[in-house]
């Protein structure tokens, strides 16, 4: 299989837990794999999650954002990991986004003739991503009462700017017991040799 360049992106605030320890284990394993890889926590980023002015003024980006979209462009592959807290991504991680996901770094609508504001450039095609979603709920039962809850980030931000996005939702996790995350990390160990 040939070597990936693989970012691994904790969308937990918390890196001590079941999302953080899955997280260890893709990255064990890609690196065991011959990938290289780069790890990003977001609860080590420094940044203002808030867009105070929504999209009429661009904050300037912090250092911390300006090098995680250097590795988002960098990699091949990017995994996101994150819980999921009342059927969406945790607030820290759509702040991201809010404030990352930027015109002319994820994607660029055209600005004039046929098109002009309805046609956009998808700036990460060639890309793939998988996103995990770590939910205490069983998934497909989820599924049936919910819905998908998963179009925000894998259409609407991942496909939107040209990643090919895959999605797998992990659980129910909350009261797994060492023996079953044991064979979670195995699985995610195995994920990340064969760059999944």
């Amino acid at each position: 299989m040939k070597s990936k360049k693989i970012l691994v992106f904790l969308g937990h605030p918390d890196k001590e837990t079941k999302t953080g320890s899955f997280a260890d284990a893709y990255e064990k394993g890609a690196r065991a794999a011959g990938h290289e890889v780069k790890r990003i926590n977001i609860g080590d980023l420094k940044f203002d999650p808030i867009l105070h002015l929504g999209y009429k003024v661009i904050q300037p980006l912090e250092p911390d954002l300006v090098m995680t979209q250097d590795a988002m462009k960098w990699c091949d592959h990017m995994v996101i990991m994150y819980p999921s807290w009342w059927s969406t991504m945790p607030a820290l991680l759509k702040g991201f986004f809010d404030r990352a996901w930027i015109p002319g770094f994820a994607f660029r609508f055209k600005k004039e003739g046929f098109g002009a504001g309805y046609i956009w450039y998808r700036l990460m095609a060639g890309k793939t991503a998988r996103v995990f979603v770590m939910s205490d709920s069983n998934p497909l039962m989820a599924r049936f009462i919910f819905g998908d809850t998963t179009n925000e980030i894998r259409k609407c931000l991942l496909w939107f700017s040209g990643f090919s996005p895959r999605v797998k939702k992990i659980g129910p996790l909350k009261f797994a017991k060492d023996e079953k995350l044991a064979k979670w990390k195995m699985r995610f160990e195995k994920w990340g040799r064969k760059a999944y």
